[in-house]
């Protein structure tokens, strides 16, 4: 098991340490939901021991549509200076389901100019179901009605540990069962289908990715330009460390000229091998 693969188990842990609710169908709602975890994890997980800064931004915007939310704002502004999509890599949960899922043998569909394109849909979802309809419809659109993780960690485990709530399932609920079988196809077809086209947390941290503290960073000096690096990396990156770049550390094992390391992290630098994050045995 690869060292990324690893944070991503223990992350995905952390976030959902609230055990019981696994067996009581309770959802936790202590002091530490007050704190948000840096990816996307639903508050309403009955394992979730924090809250989702997605989520928490939406309610926050719904809740009081005149006034600016400070907090979420600031938490967003910190996980982003710090870590900027490296979340995308290391620290989100749902992430990592996706990359399990891509593992299925199912036709798959490559990197193009086309799914580039598409990659900029999740900065549309990002300020119509985000912004424009928590503020203007007082609703959080995207949790309500598309956010596949939500289905998976908290709608569905709900549904089945509470005969109460089956009875009131309604449209809603099918609708994002609905949504979560694309996502789930979407998946399969595409790496980390979701997080490239539709998650609107990973567009508010791809702003941070040239600036924040963690991340990847090339020697322009050492690099010669053979773009190694974006032919084997699976997202869809025009240079290494860029918008879309989750910094998995796929580049830095094909580069010739160990041109790319980790900025914030000392002993990184030069061509060391690592699996590549579209690798068939580790996902």
């Amino acid at each position: 098991m690869s060292g990324r693969r690893f944070t991503q188990l223990i992350t995905a842990v952390l976030y959902n340490c609230h055990f019981a609710g696994f067996f009581n169908g309770k959802i936790w709602k202590g002091k530490t939901k007050g704190v948000c975890v840096p990816g996307l994890n639903c508050y309403s997980c009955p394992g979730a021991a924090a809250a989702c800064p997605l989520g928490s931004l939406q309610g926050a915007l719904s809740k009081s549509a005149y006034k600016i939310p400070l907090y979420m704002l600031g938490t967003l502004l910190l996980f982003g200076i710090l870590f900027g999509r490296v979340i995308c890599g290391f620290l989100c949960p749902f992430g990592l389901i996706q990359e399990l899922l891509h593992r299925i043998p199912f036709p798959k569909i490559g990197k193009s100019r086309a799914t580039r394109a598409f990659s900029y849909l999740k900065y549309v979802i990002l300020l119509v179901f985000v912004i424009l309809i928590p503020v203007i419809k007082l609703v959080p659109g995207f949790c309500k009605y598309i956010c596949p993780a939500g289905t998976l960690e908290a709608g569905i485990p709900l549904i089945l540990l509470d005969r109460g709530l089956r009875s009131r399932i309604g449209w809603l609920f099918s609708w994002k069962v609905f949504v979560l079988a694309l996502c789930i196809l979407l998946c399969l077809l595409f790496y980390r289908g979701f997080c490239r086209f539709l998650c609107p947390l990973g567009a508010i941290y791809s702003l941070f990715n040239p600036v924040a503290f963690f991340g990847i960073r090339v020697d322009r000096e050492k690099c010669t330009g053979c773009n190694a690096c974006i032919r084997i990396c699976p997202m869809d990156t025009g240079k290494a460390g860029d918008h879309e770049c989750i910094h998995c550390g796929a580049c830095r094992s094909v580069c010739p000229e160990g041109a790319i390391a980790y900025r914030g992290l000392p002993g990184t630098s030069g061509s060391h091998r690592v699996k590549a994050a579209g690798d068939r045995s580790d996902g």
